[in-house]
Formats: C-alpha cells, sequence, structure tokens
C-alpha cells in the first residue's frame, strides 16, 4: 500500500547541543505518520518526511515545542 508523503522545513529554535538535537530527532519520530526526520544543530532547521493523511505541520510543530523548543513551519 503506497501513501503520498509530503516533506516539510521546520524552523527550531533553542536547541544549543547535540542532545537538544537528538531529543527534536526522537519527538518528531515519534510522531503517527512521519516517515523520516532530519535535524541540522548548526542551522537550526528540521526536514521532515510525512504522510499528511495520518498528521500535519500542527502535530509536528507541536510535538517539538512540547519540548520547550521553538518551531514554525519555513
Amino acid at each position: 500500500m503506497f501513501e503520498k508523503t509530503e516533506s516539510a522545513a521546520l524552523r527550531i529554535t533553542g536547541m544549543h547541543c547535540a542532545h537538544c538535537k537528538a531529543n527534536v530527532e526522537s519527538a518528531l519520530r515519534a510522531v503517527k505518520g512521519v516517515k523520516k526526520v532530519e535535524v541540522d544543530l548548526e542551522n537550526g532547521r528540521a526536514e521532515v518526511k510525512y504522510v499528511p493523511a495520518r498528521t500535519d505541520i500542527e502535530k509536528l510543530v507541536g510535538a517539538v515545542t512540547a519540548l520547550g523548543f521553538g518551531a514554525e513551519k519555513e
């Protein structure tokens, strides 16, 4: 079964170390419908590939902000 995927770039603020990056990656991967996550600590961004029928940008942003980081769609 093929599920249509989309990609989104998120601007992440408040990450200062590799532990922060790992926490953001884990939180995004835990969102149902997320297929792939790449977080760039240096540039403060996350690239997320997800299934729009199963999740949306608001849930992705919410997963990051629940950790205490800032997040918004680029």
